[in-house]
């Protein structure tokens, strides 16, 4: 079903979604991101799922966007661009409303839009060595439409430090800045996701999901018109000779003109 994820079921009820690109770090592609939203949309309606653990084949969680998929939104007329911006908001916000409970399983690095995907669930464990950044301004281009659930889970404060200056962290910033729930060692990993999953199935599932909408509606409302504010500032981004000349010096394997 899937080409760039893995997806499956225990007969408890907990699925278990693997991004599956670990030779790319498991960037975002486009056609990862369509199929996140797909997968959110059968994970949503499929009365059998209880829990749902996020995580990442390979050495990485998810290094944020792919590269190749950037450089084809820059070089993209403008329909095409906020098509991609769309998709990329409209998954996030697939998981973000999954009434389920979204554990993230953090065994490696998280970049950019791999923190968007971090903060899109309700809880998320790491370990030690995992490293996090929000690179973005780095290639000319901003945190725009993981912005929202970014600033909601680590706060105005920590977003300003880490949105502007594109500093790496390490597990101990992720864990103080509220990021990361628990911080253990690989080898505690899957117990202490399964610690966290317990809980959950002694709970009444359809309570659980009116508690997740309840939080939701308490919570500044991330309504459509924020949404396309995001998506316009990404193309906006997208369509900056800073973001050509980030792309083309990553790609060039050379430090871009605003480097001193």
């Amino acid at each position: 079903m899937f080409e760039t994820l893995t997806l499956s079921t225990d007969p408890r009820g907990v699925a278990t979604l693997v991004l599956n690109r670990p030779d790319k770090h498991n960037t975002l592609s486009a056609q990862m991101i369509a199929e996140l939203t797909e997968a959110a949309r059968q994970l949503g309606a499929d009365p059998g799922v209880r829990v749902v653990v996020l995580t990442g084949a390979g050495a990485s969680f998810c290094a944020g966007g792919d590269l190749a998929w950037m450089k084809s939104q820059i070089d993209a007329d403008a329909g095409t661009r906020r098509d991609g911006a769309t998709a990329l908001a409209l998954m996030l916000q697939a998981l973000d409303s999954l009434p389920k409970p979204l554990i993230g399983r953090v065994q490696g690095q998280a970049y950019g839009g791999g923190i968007g995907m971090m903060a899109v669930c309700d809880l998320c464990i790491g370990v030690p060595e995992a490293k996090f950044g929000l690179t973005e301004t780095k290639l000319g281009l901003i945190p725009a439409t993981i912005s929202p659930y970014v600033v909601a889970r680590i706060g105005a404060a920590a977003a300003r430090r880490h949105f502007l200056s594109a500093r790496l962290f390490d597990a101990t910033e992720a864990h103080r800045i509220g990021l990361l729930a628990q911080v253990v060692p690989a080898a505690d990993l899957d117990a202490a996701v399964e610690a966290e999953v317990a809980p959950f199935l002694a709970c009444a599932p359809g309570a659980v999901a009116e508690a997740k909408a309840l939080v939701a509606m308490l919570a500044p409302p991330l309504e459509r018109p924020l949404i396309d504010a995001t998506i316009d500032r990404l193309v906006a981004r997208w369509e900056s000779p800073e973001a050509a000349e980030g792309i083309a010096a990553f790609f060039g394997k050379r430090k871009p003109d605003w480097v001193r």
